[in-house]
């Protein structure tokens, strides 16, 4: 009888605080933690509900009516649609990397973590994952590398299991072909002792083995080859970065489309940090961003992940990292770097067939098949003294003709009749409608 008096008693303060909340949602800011708290606590409230306002939150309805007024009321601050003022966790970047770290986070959290990423180019155009040459390999020196490449193969080889039945990655598991010179191939013998060791496993060739199993290779200059067997190859990077992105939101993460333009502080009078005088620190407490529209708009955080590929040293800067005080003193080491890739094609006949693996050849120089008809991914990195400027993604041309096509042609004799994929639509620019010169079609129906 106690506890029923008592519960009933709770009746009227329940009825008061959700009556406060209602009559101030238009005021208060959207997604604030205490809505949030509310979603993660709904179903309990509604069972209380139950007992203490048998009427209905206040409104004179019946439970059932009062349960759908709540979902409904809280639906309001789980739609994608409303701007996340506050959020547990910001991930800066939506490609390849904040994606996945959104997956994860919402796999393991879901409702009880609020995440919300900030990316600037939903179209991913410059982005690095969209870029690459997605390439999956445990030929690495260093046993972290491995161990996550190792990982990698495994999810990969499962995603279905992770992402859902339509995600395809494409995954060609050719593997990876290392070759070394006399002065390389110490190292290279020993990176395969170590990566086997761990779990990979690839076989390390001479120039007579090499021969045998790749006849269209030149092993003029090669002391080592080393072929990975198993969990090497590539695949398609848009794909994946697309599946973590989609599971993500599924899984309830939100993606808000702008830009970073700045952050705001909190002094922490009470926080020590080495190397800043005691009451002078301040805290990342929230982003300023941009939005397609032009709005500006804040978010505020307890948790921010930089996850902005090549931009996250100038974002950093943003941050004050690298211009602060103690150990903020310490810039981020990281910065754009151009790199080239190029499609050729080639019809010869004794060109690498259909089960090549990804070529690395001392100097640098790569190559892989990229799909049926005779299309090779191919580059080089360049030297520091020769690193291009990364004010624009144009590729160069000249530099294919100059260092990448003559050591291809050399290591692979069948390339000496390399040629771009180009096609001249310069005729179709949009100065053909301010000249009036069209362009028709003739004989078609």
């Amino acid at each position: 009888m106690f506890l029923v008096r008592k519960v009933r008693n709770l009746r009227p303060v329940v009825a008061r605080c959700y009556s406060d909340y209602s009559d101030r949602q238009n005021n208060r800011p959207e997604d604030h933690p205490f809505w949030r708290t509310v979603n993660i606590l709904k179903n309990d409230f509604k069972q209380v509900g139950r007992y203490i306002l048998p009427r209905g939150l206040g409104s004179g309805k019946g439970s059932s009516d009062a349960d759908k007024d709540l979902e409904a009321h809280l639906e309001k601050y789980r739609r994608p649609d409303v701007f996340p003022a506050f959020c547990d966790v910001l991930i800066i970047g939506g490609g390849g990397f904040g994606s996945s770290i959104a997956y994860w986070l919402k796999k393991e959290a879901r409702e009880g973590l609020n995440v919300v990423v900030v990316e600037k180019d939903p179209t991913y155009s410059k982005a690095t994952t969209a870029l690459s040459v997605g390439g999956l390999r445990q030929q690495f020196s260093l046993v972290e590398n491995i161990e996550m490449s190792l990982y990698g193969a495994e999810f990969i080889r499962n995603i279905k299991e992770h992402l859902g039945e339509d995600v395809e990655v494409n995954f060609t598991p050719h593997g990876y072909l290392m070759l070394a010179s006399e002065e390389g191939a110490e190292t290279l013998d020993r990176n395969s002792r170590l990566q086997n060791e761990l779990g990979a496993r690839n076989e390390i060739l001479t120039p007579e083995k090499l021969k045998r199993k790749f006849p269209w290779l030149n092993v003029d200059g090669i002391a080592l080859g080393c072929h990975g067997l198993e969990r090497e190859g590539w695949f398609d990077p848009w794909c994946l970065m697309s599946g973590f992105k989609r599971r993500a939101q599924e899984y309830g993460a939100q993606y808000v489309t702008a830009d970073i333009t700045g952050f705001g502080f909190e002094k922490m009078d009470n926080m020590i940090v080495v190397g800043i005088e005691p009451g002078k620190y301040e805290a990342l407490r929230q982003a300023k961003v941009r939005l397609p529209n032009g709005e500006e708009r804040t978010i505020n955080f307890a948790i921010c992940i930089l996850a902005a590929g090549a931009n996250s040293g100038e974002v950093a800067r943003m941050m004050r990292i690298g211009k602060g005080e103690g150990l903020l003193q310490m810039p981020l080491p990281v910065e754009p770097r151009k790199r080239y890739v190029y499609v050729v094609n080639s019809q010869n006949p004794d060109c690498p067939g259909l089960n090549t693996p990804l070529t690395i050849d001392p100097t640098g120089t790569y190559f892989r098949r990229d799909g049926l008809c005779g299309n090779f991914v191919c580059g080089k990195s360049p030297t520091e003294d020769t690193e291009p400027h990364c004010d624009n993604l144009d590729v160069d041309h000249e530099y294919f003709e100059t260092e990448v096509w003559p050591r291809l042609a050399k290591r692979v004799p069948s390339f000496e009749s390399l040629k771009y994929r180009t096609i001249d639509l310069s005729r179709l620019g949009f100065d053909r409608l301010i000249v009036d010169q069209p362009m028709f079609e003739a004989n078609i129906v």
